[in-house]
């Protein structure tokens, strides 16, 4: 099995595609030992690696984001535990639904259901596909006088340029398609 690496616009955070798919349906994006417990055999032993900080799984992606050494030093021991888990034929996730579960509810007006419609196909055919070819994943959150709400997942939660994206990519497509929107914030 032969695993590529790709940097991303975020240097804490780095993409391995291990050539197969990781998760044929939805994403799934752990911040911690705990909140990957028992949900997710890979990222718990993930975790277990000093210095790793953040799981994102993507449809043929695993994105890792560390915290403490260079990954000159940590890239291998996630590549060994990346390979031995495929390897092994385990499943990724634990649970039987395959996806991640939305801790949040959408919430916008009664009334903005277009609007909210449009947002979300942009969202999905122009934003996330290029989001993704960054290791990370944005989704919608709600929408509220003129403002979008997102949530950033994987190589964009903590990206320096996170900011820049939001505010010059997302924000001006979205002006430009829906002239409701006024602004576009992360949550």
């Amino acid at each position: 099995m032969f695993i590529q690496t790709e940097s991303t616009p975020n240097p804490a955070t780095l993409k391995f595609l291990p050539g197969k798919v990781v998760m044929d349906q939805g994403t799934a994006d752990y911040r911690s030992a705990e909140e990957a417990g028992n949900a997710s055999p890979l990222a718990a032993k993930l975790f277990g690696i000093p210095g790793v900080t953040g799981v994102f799984y993507g449809y043929d992606f695993i994105t890792i984001s560390k915290d403490g050494p260079d990954w000159q030093h940590l890239k291998p021991a996630v590549l060994g535990t990346i390979m031995e888990h495929f390897m092994s034929g385990a499943p990724i996730l634990s649970g039987a639904n395959g996806s991640e579960p939305i801790s949040d509810e959408e919430f916008f007006e009664e009334g903005d259901e277009t609007i909210v419609a449009t947002i979300k196909e942009l969202l999905e055919s122009r934003v996330r596909p290029a989001v993704a070819q960054d290791g990370g994943d944005i989704t919608f959150r709600g929408f509220r006088d003129g403002k979008v709400f997102l949530h950033m997942k994987g190589a964009c939660a903590g990206c320096p340029s996170s900011t820049a994206t939001l505010k010059h990519g997302i924000q001006n497509l979205l002006r430009h398609f829906v002239p409701e929107v006024r602004e576009v914030e992360a949550v």
